[in-house]
């Protein structure tokens, strides 16, 4: 689901106008960037996410209608409408296979970007 449309979610659940909310659902969302399916959602949508979410903007908001929302509930929302349920980051992350590189050796290290000088 596009930000938009949870935002417009949470005005119709918790009050005030979509554009409340619009910045914490964009929030969510911003890994799509670097991951353009629905696996992007493992960087965020998950208990963590919601957490990182309020450390980000802090517990709670007032919307335009002067009411006071936890963001916990806007988290919760959103990953619920996206995902279904609220998993932890240890449910999205047993889903990834094992790679030899996420460990290495000791004293082995693999270039995997190349980083250009400056100027």
């Amino acid at each position: 689901m596009h930000a938009l449309y949870h935002a417009r979610s949470s005005a119709r659940k918790f009050g005030g106008e979509p554009e409340d909310y619009l910045r914490f659902h964009l929030w969510f969302d911003r890994s799509i960037f670097h991951i353009n399916d629905k696996r992007h959602r493992a960087m965020f949508h998950h208990s963590a996410g919601i957490q990182w979410l309020q450390e980000q903007f802090g517990e709670f908001f007032t919307n335009s209608a002067g009411k006071t929302v936890p963001l916990q509930h806007i988290g919760e929302q959103h990953v619920i409408e996206d995902v279904g349920c609220i998993p932890s980051l240890s449910d999205w992350l047993r889903q990834v296979p094992k790679e030899k590189w996420h460990g290495g050796k000791p004293g082995i290290y693999r270039v995997r970007h190349t980083i250009l000088p400056a100027g």
